[in-house]
């Protein structure tokens, strides 16, 4: 297991699935993102003085969080939400080999 230096994971939600493969295939084939894996999600929320239950799409995006700028700025061009759930969770232990590969598909930090 390998400490992890700058890796970590990128949670987005997005409305439907077009929208959240969308954002998926820019963030990989931009470089901006190594793996996005999307999953199916119940979200309650609160926007604009209003309780909302939606069903959504959870982007889990794996990268080097070098990349959040550039990542969150392409996000925010392709999303339809008015503020979309960008937020990065370091990852704090991971596998050598997974973690390589990361950094293999991701652009550089240069």
């Amino acid at each position: 297991m390998e400490t992890p230096a700058g890796y970590g994971v990128v949670l987005v939600t997005a409305g439907n699935i077009q929208e959240a493969e969308a954002i998926a295939n820019a963030l990989v084939e931009a470089k901006l993102a190594a793996c996005v894996s999307l999953l199916p999600i119940h979200s309650i929320y609160t926007w604009q003085g209003e309780l909302h239950k939606e069903q959504e799409w959870q982007l889990l995006i794996k990268t080097d969080l070098a990349q959040f700028p550039a990542m969150e700025a392409k996000i925010k061009e392709l999303h339809s939400y008015e503020v979309p759930e960008i937020i990065a969770l370091p990852i704090v232990a991971g596998s050598q080999a997974y973690l390589q590969w990361i950094s293999q598909q991701v652009k550089s930090k240069e």
